[in-house]
């Protein structure tokens, strides 16, 4: 199956600060993780395959179609970005039954698709309530609702976990897994567990360069190793944490259980341990000369 969206030395500048350098990355149907630190790229480089910032280099094709035909390529793709907010005085309904006219559905089309969609996304039952009482996690699924209106082969989210409660999250995250099942499905975060539980492909950008792409599990073979826990006081702690970089800490009464990295050596206390995606995203960020912190995964 050929890629559902190519990207060959893409950039992208705002005066002096370029957000995207010579980018080149291919995403498969299925879900596709984007994951980097905030201003890491991720929203200028989504906002280009949508069509709504132009390029300056490079090419770029969404399902075979150039980005410069845009019109082409918006009706393949639907986005939700991070600042969704639709009418707010319309009822649920209404705000689908209108965007639908504005996508150019014909009426039938509409009558047809907005209750599957609501169903989809679990707001059937909301569908006469207006949208500025919806919760939070309700506005993100009608977003995808919104989203998939059009019936779109690649769908673009933009955080859309941020500010969820733990039990939306995973909610959220269950819903654009099944969208993915036929469909690309580009999800971007900072959020490494959303990453660790939908994806299976993903990218690492860091001040629009690609760190990394490819396979979860290939992320985590390069991590092998590196990732070590130790059980230590209070004193030995600020000593750990200026030697090495701490990912993870358990306090339990005066001591503290730490996971941290050491890649290329053995250090003189602790014990290795298999890694997780968190630590295998930090550790990329380090030996790619940024200084990460262990606190951008949430």
């Amino acid at each position: 199956m050929s890629d559902a969206i190519v990207i060959e030395t893409v950039s992208k500048s705002f005066g002096r600060k370029k957000a995207l350098q010579g980018l080149s990355l291919r995403i498969p149907q299925g879900m596709f993780g984007l994951l980097g630190r905030n201003g890491a790229g991720k929203t200028t480089l989504m906002r280009t395959i949508a069509t709504l910032l132009a390029k300056e280099e490079g090419t770029l094709t969404v399902c075979g179609v150039p980005v410069e035909r845009a019109r082409e390529v918006r009706k393949l793709i639907g986005y939700l970005p991070q600042d969704f907010n639709m009418y707010p005085s319309m009822s649920v309904y209404d705000a689908m039954d209108y965007l639908g006219v504005l996508s150019g559905l014909d009426g039938l089309t509409r009558r047809l698709r907005i209750p599957l969609l609501l169903e989809q996304v679990n707001l059937a039952n909301q569908r006469r309530t207006k949208v500025h009482a919806l919760s939070g996690g309700m506005k993100r699924r009608l977003g995808i609702a919104q989203a998939l209106l059009h019936d779109p082969k690649v769908l673009i989210v933009d955080e859309p976990t941020a500010g969820l409660d733990p039990e939306e999250r995973v909610r959220f995250r269950n819903l654009l897994s099944e969208v993915a099942q036929d469909k690309t499905v580009l999800l971007s975060t900072h959020i490494v567990g959303d990453i660790e539980a939908a994806c299976q492909n993903i990218a690492i950008l860091d001040q629009g360069q690609l760190l990394y792409g490819g396979t979860v599990s290939g992320l985590l073979e390069r991590a092998q190793g590196a990732v070590y826990s130790a059980t230590v006081g209070q004193g030995e702690l600020e000593v750990l944490k200026d030697r090495y970089l701490v990912t993870g800490m358990l306090a339990q009464g005066v001591e503290c259980i730490v996971r941290f990295l050491s890649p290329g050596h053995t250090p003189e206390f602790g014990e290795p341990i298999a890694p997780c995606v968190e630590d295998a995203y930090l550790l990329c960020l380090h030996q790619s000369g940024v200084k990460p912190r262990a606190d951008f995964a949430e």
